[in-house]
């Protein structure tokens, strides 16, 4: 297909998009309920304990059994990767490109079942899937032709100003070592592959940890790897008990540095615990959002409604990016109001590998327990629920996690303003003026995106003002959502990111390199 599958073009597909992921779905649904190990060290590694992964819209049907590592896989991985890591970092750039890019390849031949799988395992309607999956793909080139361009970041520097001698000086960037990197359950295979990919192309070796939630997707990254030919110990995946495991790779001497996506708790523990010790080891964190949308008085109302609806409740509101803050030029707001009422109440909610449904269940119990307890809190605290603020448990839906996608008004006081509820719930608040606008806006200690929709010329004053990494301006795509390797870098700000360099940057590589000043004297 000439389609180029994006997060921003997803939404007019080609016939042949579907037909191929039905044929996909139909070949995956045939292996349901196999078992599957660990991946360490080049092979496949069974443990005594498994864990049972449920289908989040229909927990009567199981998925698979996975391996649990335990403390002695994690070491046994790291030691496996260490062990690995002289050698490929000697690999020449060439070569672990051309492995890496193959590696790319081979997610994008089985992209449609590995998002027929994504659907099973997280909920995602089949266009996120596809969408993921593609992503997942595309990370691998992007990083190769990024380190290529930069000439693995070799650099030589003017001469010493010596007289009687040559002194010529150069900087170099070297990996550290082996590199653990802690994906979430939202994005579990592109949110892995990203960091792996350029982990691995700069140098280190990795050991993966999957979302205990969601430990089909590594292993299918894992196979992809494995089949592009990567040497033993240079890529390992184990799945299992985030407190125990995630907290056993971090502890780890071997551990050279730590990717995470996650809470911003979470993070924040994770990057003290590297500064610990007898020296500081790098932390990559993106730590989560509490992403804000500014409607003017001078907003086109259509194109705001539908970035907003795609960015509040794609994916369940399930992701980092996803719009939970709303806030709206009085003038306009029971417009935008009115509109998103009628576009919500139009969404179908169901099975999510039928094409018709555009929203599937939430991905845990723990979310969807969380969703009623919200909505019992915004009731109780002042609130008024405009749509939504309702499980459904009735026929289709009974035996999974689906929620009604929840539009709440709510005054300013209200702590679910300050809270990342993960969930599709969105909470919106009129106001007088595009400044209150914007101070409501930054008054959250997380700053990962933002949207906005006014006129052509209040853009450059929302850029301006904004304390936000990524940005988006009159995008009926995604009001906050949609970043796409090669297309937009994606990072926090403030309490959403360790570093403020993004994913897909160009300053994202560096990070997984040290540098080291060299002269020589001839």
């Amino acid at each position: 297909m000439s389609f180029k599958l994006t997060y921003a073009t997803m939404f007019d597909p080609p016939e042949e998009l579907h037909q191929r992921f039905e044929a996909a779905m139909a070949r995956v649904a045939g292996q349901l309920g196999r078992r599957h190990p660990l991946y360490l060290a080049g092979e496949d590694r069974e443990t005594p304990a498994v864990l049972r992964k449920l289908n989040p819209a229909n927990e009567q049907q199981l998925l698979g059994e996975f391996a649990a590592a335990t403390r002695a896989d994690a070491d046994a991985a790291l030691r496996a990767a260490h062990a690995a890591w002289p050698d490929w970092k000697d690999t020449p750039t060439a070569e672990r490109a051309r492995l890496l890019r193959r590696a790319g390849e081979l997610i994008e031949e089985r992209v449609y079942d590995i998002a027929a799988a994504l659907t099973l395992e997280v909920g995602k309607n089949r266009m996120e899937a596809l969408g993921e999956a593609q992503e997942a793909a595309d990370f691998f080139p992007v990083y190769c032709d990024d380190f290529e361009r930069a000439h693995g970041y070799r650099r030589d520097l003017p001469n010493d100003p010596l007289t009687g001698f040559t002194s010529r000086n150069r900087s170099v960037l070297k990996p550290y070592g082996a590199w653990a990197v802690i994906t979430p359950f939202n994005f579990p295979i592109a949110l892995a592959a990203g960091p792996t990919a350029a982990a691995l192309i700069t140098g280190n070796t990795v050991v993966l940890k999957g979302a205990t939630a969601t430990p089909w997707a590594g292993r299918l990254l894992a196979d992809c790897l494995r089949d592009a030919g990567l040497p033993p110990g240079v890529f390992n995946y184990l799945s299992g008990s985030s407190a125990e495991i995630g907290a056993a790779l971090v502890d780890h001497p071997l551990t050279a540095g730590v990717t995470f996506t996650g809470s911003y708790e979470v993070g924040r523990q994770i990057s003290q615990k590297l500064q610990s010790g007898p020296w500081s080891r790098p932390c990559i964190a993106e730590m989560g959002g509490k992403n804000a949308c500014i409607v003017t008085a001078r907003a086109d109302l259509t194109r705001a409604a539908a970035g907003i609806l795609r960015s509040a409740f794609g994916m369940g509101g399930q992701k980092c990016s996803a719009l939970s803050r709303l806030y709206v030029h009085r003038e306009v707001a029971d417009a935008l109001i009115d509109k998103l009422l009628g576009e919500m109440g139009a969404l179908r909610i169901g099975d999510p590998a039928r094409r018709e449904n555009w929203l599937g269940p939430v991905a845990t119990r723990s979310g969807y327990d969380d969703y009623a307890r919200y909505a019992a809190q915004l009731r109780s605290s002042g609130a008024r629920i405009l749509a939504g603020g309702e499980q459904l448990r009735e026929g289709a839906c009974a035996h999974g996690f689906f929620v009604r996608p929840t539009l709440a008004e709510a005054p300013p006081d209200h702590p679910l303003w300050q809270k990342e509820m993960f969930l599709p719930i969105v909470m919106l608040q009129r106001v007088s003026s595009n400044d209150e606008a914007m101070a409501l806006a930054n008054a959250s200690p997380l700053g990962l995106t933002a949207g906005f929709y006014g006129a052509a010329g209040e853009i450059p004053w929302f850029q301006e003002h904004i304390e936000a990494g990524v940005t988006y301006a009159n995008r009926p795509q995604g009001a906050t959502t949609g970043a796409w390797p090669g297309y937009q870098a994606f990072g926090g700000w403030k309490g959403s990111g360790s570093t403020g360099k993004a994913i897909g940057s160009f300053y994202y590589l560096p990070q997984y390199l040290r540098e080291q000043s060299q002269t020589i004297v001839e």
